[in-house]
């Protein structure tokens, strides 16, 4: 590692670049970041890494030091004055070569040799009061997220197992509706959660892990809020009434937000931002007329003000999608520019005790309620043992 890139490790991105010094927003956007942790609930990077072209996985080729092809690497990471990260463990709902569960440990091994390999920017921080002493020793926390509860293959056991290995949520589908979920994006098959589900949601709760409603059916989003006892997430999520996508997020949803606790973590993909661009996308290669619709950091920040005037500002927060998009934002285009975006929300008006709680501040009470409530029904009950062929009468997936 250079003396240079070294240096930058240590002071962060104190100094402005050329012609910011004279923006107010700006300054306060990285007085924000340097004394909050920026919590982003979602990057895709260790599925990147198992997909490149070139390297197929290899954690030591793809090396962070350097600028990769990709939307992440270290230098961009504290240019973006990221303080702490969930790194996806996703794994497609469609794999059945071998069932989920190798694929899935496979993705474990990448991202936690990912956060070892770097121990100068990257630290393991799978509590929110690591996540905090982290942050204070000038390391990015890392958390890790399962996206999918596909991965569990119907087994409590296995969903345990996934906890002590540091899954830290798990969005209870991807894009395929489960034997005890819906999905947003696939057939309506139970009209939420089964009696199973339930038990899964209630499961989560027992160990500590964010019941993550990305990616969910309505329904599922509405039961999961009945039936659990600690706060939700939404990893990576926009707002409904704004782009009406399937994979964003009801208004009667947001509503419930400030009794459950929970938080949307806004993302930053093209089709869920944009209405504009989603219509442009959806109407076909045939009938498309002009160029694709420019979808912009404003869109970003008005999705992140809808939630804030629906659910309210402690239910907000930052789920990027970085290396899980084809396309990205203008001025949001890799992990660098976090900071441009609460520069906006600055010039809306947004004060610095709020912004606070939008880069870290609400996440990090979410986990910290999920850990006191997971203490205490860890007193209160054992492991469940229940199966989805005791409760909803079906066999587990083959």
């Amino acid at each position: 590692m250079t003396r240079s890139l070294i240096l930058l490790f240590l002071v962060g991105t104190a100094a402005p670049l050329a012609g910011q010094a004279a923006d107010p927003h700006l300054a306060l956007a990285r007085r924000v970041l340097r004394t909050t942790p920026l919590v982003d609930g979602h990057n895709d990077l260790p599925w990147r890494i198992r997909e490149d072209s070139v390297l197929h996985g290899n954690v030591d080729g793809y090396d962070l030091r350097k600028r990769t092809p990709g939307h992440t690497d270290l230098a961009r990471l504290r240019s973006g004055m990221v303080g702490a990260q969930f790194w996806s463990i996703y794994i497609p709902g469609e794999i059945r070569d071998s069932g989920y569960a190798r694929v899935q440990l496979e993705q474990f091994d990448i991202a936690r040799r990912v956060i070892a390999k770097y121990p100068e920017a990257l630290r393991w921080a799978p509590t929110a009061a690591e996540v905090r002493r982290a942050f204070a020793a000038g390391r990015i926390g890392s958390l890790l997220g399962l996206e999918g509860g596909h991965a569990i293959e119907n087994s409590l056991g296995a969903l345990r197992m996934y906890y002590e290995m540091g899954g830290r949520y798990m969005t209870l589908t991807h894009n395929v509706t489960l034997d005890w979920a819906d999905a947003a994006l696939d057939s309506v098959r139970h009209g939420g959660l089964t009696r199973f589900g339930e038990e899964v949601v209630h499961e989560m709760n027992r160990l500590g892990m964010l019941v993550d409603l990305s990616h969910v059916s309505p329904g599922t989003m509405s039961d999961a809020l009945n039936v659990t006892e600690a706060p939700v997430i939404f990893s990576h999520s926009d707002a409904r009434a704004l782009v009406d996508h399937r994979r964003n997020v009801p208004d009667s949803i947001l509503a419930r937000l400030p009794k459950n606790g929970g938080v949307v973590m806004v993302t930053f993909v093209t089709s869920f931002a944009s209405a504009a661009r989603k219509a442009w996308e959806d109407s076909g290669a045939a009938a498309r007329k002009g160029p694709k619709p420019a979808v912009t950091i404003k869109d970003i920040a008005d999705h992140i003000d809808h939630v804030r005037q629906v659910a309210g500002v402690d239910h907000v927060g930052i789920g990027s999608d970085f290396d899980g998009v084809d396309e990205t934002i203008e001025g949001l285009e890799d992990v660098s520019k976090f900071p441009a975006l609460f520069a906006e929300l600055a010039r809306r008006g947004w004060r610095e005790a709020d912004l606070r709680k939008l880069a870290g501040e609400n996440v990090l009470r979410v986990l910290s309620q999920a850990e006191r409530v997971a203490a205490r029904l860890r007193r209160e009950r054992l492991p469940s043992n229940k199966t989805i062929r005791q409760l909803d009468g079906t066999a587990p997936l083959p």
